[in-house]
């Protein structure tokens, strides 16, 4: 079974989360950072050229052997798919078309989901916008590890299993832990999904369906993008709870590796977030941050002091339940100053 963790809880805190007060310290001393936020119109251009190369992948991998087609998918097609992952980050924050447009966002957001395989997109939005509100509260922020996650998997080798099977407890605990009724985009997203399933399947077959759905799960699992899923918010180094990671791969992902600069200014879209960065490297560049997504994984697997208890967390503490302008609005505190719920502030 190898080591075992060191850490048998998670890093409680009652402290805020940092970067809603990094934010108003970096505006107060650069406001033309306010200049960056916006949409950014060249997403939608990106997403329909991969869906296009997958598409053209789909007819040419029928006449591929099963394992080329296996190898295919994971260092090709997975790849592209995790792209589309993150374009679909990307277009939950409405950075594709801007807030005036939020239908165009989710018809975008489900076609980058298309060549994926599975409905995710919207039902992505919903959850994904919680942890930025809430992140680390242990109710809301649905990107948290489970505490029966945290206690199966503490030695080395089931750590590992834990990577590969990453798509499952990333996309499945959100909704087990906190399932919401499904809303009527989420079954259009499923409907056009399903669709498209089958006519990739008629049109090319058994091996081009296998190609697209086993490139996205192999490419969230053991797979050198999928490291962003560990390094945004492991803690590696005590009392960080969100890092940075600026290789290579940003190229291909969106810049989501720019992670703190992103929960700091998630309305600037990725391809401006290195500008954030060049604006106010007084507050960025001694951060701690990784330089390979790669070597997370390995150090995530191999290190005793990191595994799924690795995570910092604060305590859900409903306190009150007011009528603000006719509107039923639970009041959470989560020990970090106002919340806003869809533009209503609330202290």
């Amino acid at each position: 079974m190898g080591q075992k963790v060191s850490r048998t809880d998670f890093e409680w805190v009652g402290t805020d989360e940092p970067h809603a007060t990094r934010r108003k310290e970096i505006l107060k001393k650069y406001p033309q950072i306010k200049k960056l936020m916006g949409h950014d119109t060249n997403i939608k251009w990106i997403v329909l050229v991969a869906v296009i190369v997958q598409l053209v992948s789909c007819f040419f991998i029928s006449s591929f052997s099963w394992p080329v087609v296996i190898l295919a998918a994971y260092v090709f097609g997975g790849t592209i798919n995790h792209s589309m992952m993150l374009a679909v980050h990307e277009i939950s924050h409405n950075l594709a078309f801007g807030h005036a447009y939020p239908l165009r966002n989710r018809a975008l957001g489900m076609l980058a989901n298309s060549v994926i395989g599975v409905p995710m997109s919207v039902t992505f939005k919903g959850y994904h916008l919680e942890h930025h509100r809430y992140q680390g509260d242990e109710v809301m922020d649905g990107d948290l590890p489970s505490a029966l996650e945290a206690r199966l998997f503490q030695h080395t080798f089931t750590k590992f299993i834990w990577v590969l099977l990453q798509p499952l407890f990333y996309g499945l605990r959100p909704v087990l832990m906190r399932p919401k009724p499904m809303t009527p985009l989420e079954l259009v997203n499923l409907v056009t999904q399903v669709a498209f399933n089958v006519a990739i399947w008629y049109c090319f077959g058994t091996k081009a369906i296998v190609y697209l759905l086993s490139g996205s799960l192999l490419a969230m699992g053991l797979h050198p993008v999928a490291g962003h899923f560990i390094s945004e918010h492991y803690m590696f180094k005590k009392g960080f709870e969100t890092y940075s990671y600026y290789g290579v791969l940003n190229a291909i992902t969106f810049n989501v590796g720019y992670h703190n600069e992103h929960h700091d200014f998630p309305s600037v879209p990725g391809s401006r977030l290195p500008e954030v960065r060049r604006i106010a490297p007084e507050f960025y560049d001694n951060l701690p941050c990784h330089d390979s997504w790669t070597k997370v994984l390995y150090d995530f697997i191999f290190d005793p002091e990191i595994g799924p208890y690795a995570r910092v967390k604060r305590h859900h503490l409903v306190t009150k339940k007011e009528n603000l302008d006719g509107l039923d609005i639970q009041l959470i505190n989560t020990q970090r100053g106002s919340t806003d719920f869809d533009g209503i502030k609330a202290d």
